[in-house]
């Protein structure tokens, strides 16, 4: 699962999360940084508003929350998520000894992004494609 701080990463460069069935997310409190929850229509249900989205907990008995406002929640995109958002630039993902690195094309420049874990690779390429679009 990618790290808490490559999640952050991510939303702070300007991905956005449109919440969907089996997505991970975090609440974005210190407090709750152990805490990981899943959307489901049958305990944790996504929904928009003309003021904004949601997540909405239905019939959690353990929880005093009813709801927590979209932009309080931090995804945690899943490794086929991140490299389904990478769309063309994914080249390759190879397995090291110690790590995995994620080859991607930016720009006609093969570029390798190394981590041990594999959804922490794709996501520092994805974090490349992120401010190379905004730069």
């Amino acid at each position: 699962m990618i790290s808490t701080e490559l999640a952050r990463r991510l939303r702070d460069a300007g991905l956005v999360w449109h919440p969907r069935s089996g997505d991970r997310f975090q609440l974005d409190e210190p407090e709750f940084e152990a805490d990981v929850f899943t959307v489901s229509e049958m305990t944790i249900e996504a929904r928009t508003f003309p003021t904004g989205g949601i997540l909405a907990f239905n019939g959690t008995t353990e929880w005093a929350l009813d709801s927590v406002a979209q932009e309080d929640a931090l995804w945690l995109p899943s490794e086929e998520q991140l490299r389904e958002l990478l769309r063309g630039t994914f080249r390759q993902l190879r397995r090291q000894p110690d790590t995995y690195e994620v080859e991607v094309d930016l720009g006609g420049k093969r570029l390798v992004y190394a981590h041990p874990e594999p959804s922490d690779a794709y996501a520092l390429a994805l974090l490349a494609l992120l401010h190379r679009v905004t730069d």
